[in-house]
């Protein structure tokens, strides 16, 4: 008797006749065909040239591309695909008797619990640089089921900054850095270093621009709230307020709420100790840049020294390693590590020292 389904008493899977062949009818949801109406609406209008002018589809063959596309990414998209959620990982670089071969980037980025860590606010952060960071230079270095899972995530990322209206200008550097990636690599030699059918990563760069696009339509909710607000607190509070911030973009936007704030977030002194922190004095001397009454305008130059620096980064969590027992883990994880005194082999782990550590 032929298997016509998962259980060979059941007569086999319904399917239907659409424009694009013969799907299964139970692969259907509005929400999924909500989602590929919007990414067939936008395809025409994505052009990806490069210094030649050259599109990757010629008009005639667009409509055609664009149900390819959309063929490719809902049979992407229904995929079950199960990863490791775990709180700890053992980082092997070589072969022993115990473990063969050694773990790789893509599989701790797999076996980690990163979906978990975006919903915790001190871990939000960190997992959003730790991404950017991969699409700038190592997302071609991640496997084919890494990749999938890192769009997965990106896809929960989009949704709570939709949803919570936080840091939203995190993630639109995150997700303008990750589109030209795609564009450099679609337009180039993305075809013989991406893994998997260019045309489900041309789907996932207009998934992309549409998140872009949602980001940029983005409208903060009004709170009504009776009690005490952030205007009603003394000038002296205000002030130390602004001086636990350590990024001078927060600094600004702060400033535009109050005219109170806007005097506040002007001051020399708070640009300076925001230099103080970042930078060294060494570097302030290459840069000097004078204001029209003859001191050091502090707040050019903490931008001017940006671009040659880079600035410290601050995290509520990050990723831990232990050199004694070369496990990868969440602080609060309860790491069981063997050492005599677990303290003095504790290592807190960047976004980019995370990446490095998996560099031979």
């Amino acid at each position: 008797m032929p298997f016509l389904g998962q259980d060979w008493r059941s007569p086999g899977w319904r399917w239907v006749k659409t424009e694009d062949g013969w799907k299964r009818c139970e692969l259907f949801s509005p929400a999924l065909e909500d989602g590929n109406n919007q990414l067939n609406d936008i395809s025409h209008t994505v052009i990806i040239t490069g210094d030649d002018e050259k599109d990757v589809y010629g008009t005639e063959d667009c409509e055609f591309a664009a149900k390819k596309r959309k063929k490719d990414h809902f049979r992407n998209n229904t995929d079950s695909q199960c990863f490791y959620r775990e709180n700890w990982i053992y980082v092997h670089k070589e072969s022993t008797k115990e473990r063969h071969g050694y773990c790789t980037l893509g599989e701790a980025f797999n076996r980690l619990d990163f979906s978990s860590a975006i919903q915790d606010i001190r871990r939000f952060n960190y997992v959003v640089k730790l991404l950017q960071l991969i699409a700038k230079s190592q997302l071609t270095s991640l496997s084919g089921a890494a990749q999938k899972n890192y769009f997965n995530i990106l896809d929960k990322i989009v949704r709570k900054v939709m949803e919570d209206q936080y840091n939203p200008r995190l993630i639109k550097d995150l997700l303008q850095d990750l589109s030209s990636t795609l564009c450099i690599l679609i337009r180039g030699v993305g075809k013989s270093v991406l893994v998997g059918n260019i045309n489900i990563w041309i789907c996932r760069l207009e998934t992309i621009l549409l998140w872009q696009q949602q980001l940029k339509n983005l409208q903060m909710n009004k709170q009504v709230n009776n009690g005490l607000t952030l205007s009603d607190l003394p000038v002296h509070m205000l002030n130390n307020i602004l001086y636990r911030f350590s990024d001078g973009w927060d600094i600004i936007t702060l400033g535009q709420v109050t005219p109170t704030l806007y005097m506040l977030s002007e001051d020399r002194q708070l640009w300076k100790k925001l230099c103080q922190y970042h930078f060294a004095e060494k570097q302030f001397c290459r840069h000097l840049i004078p204001s029209e009454e003859g001191h050091i305008d502090w707040k050019l130059m903490y931008f001017a020294l940006q671009k040659y620096y880079p600035i410290k980064e601050q995290y509520g969590d990050t990723l831990h390693f232990c050199r004694h027992c070369s496990i990868l883990f969440w602080k609060d994880t309860g790491h069981p590590c063997t050492a005599s005194d677990p303290n003095t082999c504790l290592m807190p782990v960047s976004p980019q020292h995370f990446i490095d550590l998996f560099k031979f």
